[in-house]
């Protein structure tokens, strides 16, 4: 993980802590202390590790833009409110707090550390969709790490991070680091969430129907008349039911999955011998244009970056 030098004084702390992990406003609850600042951080695929220890009490406001925060004390405590909610967490616990949503951290005191996780809104959307069924689902405020569950992720959690610190090349590898990502989330969802249900048994008939036919067969030509022909409804009534149980429509939630099986198709692909046009026409996309836009807002890199590896 990236280490971060001793900041000089509290504003260079607040700019280091910020640049590791969220932006905030940072203050010390003690006049004429100083930071003992010790931050490491590290990105892996839409997820963020930092490990944060301030040495001194403060109170730390954040909206937190565009991500969840999991701030996991390893030692010491952290009181915060947000929404007019008061949590405290001690080790074995931790806060969440929501994307763009205001939030304080009223007291960190000065012998917590924490372990944050920084997850992107729209992929920790996605993966409640995928592994719950549950789009409508939001993380609690508070979460138990002290059950069987919350321990074996919290096991996982170290495990990584101590292999990454080990060898700084294996997180560096794109695919490494969504396949570790991926496991990281998974294991947090069903640790946090585990009476959310299953996906299958949550989704109406109606939107199975849709979705076995379209994972067996993505690369056909689907419009939404033929998606909701299968269903036995209207397009709107499939709409709905889509974004009700999905949170996306149905078009998007196939864009999704051709652009799964592309990623997949050009990560093992010989750059010598495959074509990232004809990867992405034989899974149904026909505009090369808007599919490269696509890739790289999900990936984060072009499809022939994937290719070369």
């Amino acid at each position: 993980m990236r280490s971060t030098p001793d900041p000089a004084d509290w504003d260079e702390a607040e700019h280091v802590v910020s640049d590791a992990y969220f932006p905030h406003t940072l203050a010390p609850l003690a006049a004429g202390t100083e930071p003992h600042v010790d931050v490491r951080a590290l990105q892996l695929g839409p997820l963020r590790l930092a490990r944060i220890g301030w040495g001194a009490e403060v109170t730390v406001q954040s909206d937190h833009p565009g991500a969840y925060a999991v701030n996991i004390p390893l030692s010491g405590r952290i009181e915060s409110v947000t929404a007019g909610r008061e949590v405290v967490s001690v080790q074995g616990q931790a806060s969440v707090f929501r994307p763009d949503t205001a939030a304080t951290i009223t007291r960190w005191t000065d012998d917590c550390e924490i372990v944050g996780v920084k997850l992107d809104r729209d992929y920790l959307d996605r993966e409640l969709a995928r592994i719950l069924g549950r789009p409508d689902l939001q993380l609690p405020e508070q979460v138990d790490l002290t059950g069987e569950a919350g321990q074996s992720w919290m096991t996982l959690l170290r495990s990584v991070v101590d292999q990454l610190r080990a060898d700084e090349e294996l997180w560096r590898n794109r695919l490494v680091a969504e396949q570790l990502s991926g496991a990281l989330t998974s294991a947090f969802v069903l640790a946090v969430m585990p009476d959310g249900g299953t996906g299958t048994a949550a989704r109406p008939r109606i939107v199975k129907r849709v979705l076995d036919r379209i994972h067996e067969d993505p690369a056909q030509p689907w419009t939404s008349a033929d998606m909701a022909e299968l269903a036995g409804v209207s397009v709107r009534r499939l709409q709905e039911g889509f974004r009700e149980y999905l949170g996306v429509c149905p078009r998007d939630y196939l864009l999704d999955l051709r652009l799964e099986r592309i990623h997949e198709e050009l990560a093992a692909g010989d750059p010598a011998a495959t074509s990232v046009t004809e990867v992405a026409m034989r899974w149904g996309m026909t505009h090369t244009g808007r599919f490269a836009a696509a890739y790289r807002r999900k990936y984060g890199v072009t499809p022939s970056a994937t290719l070369r590896g």
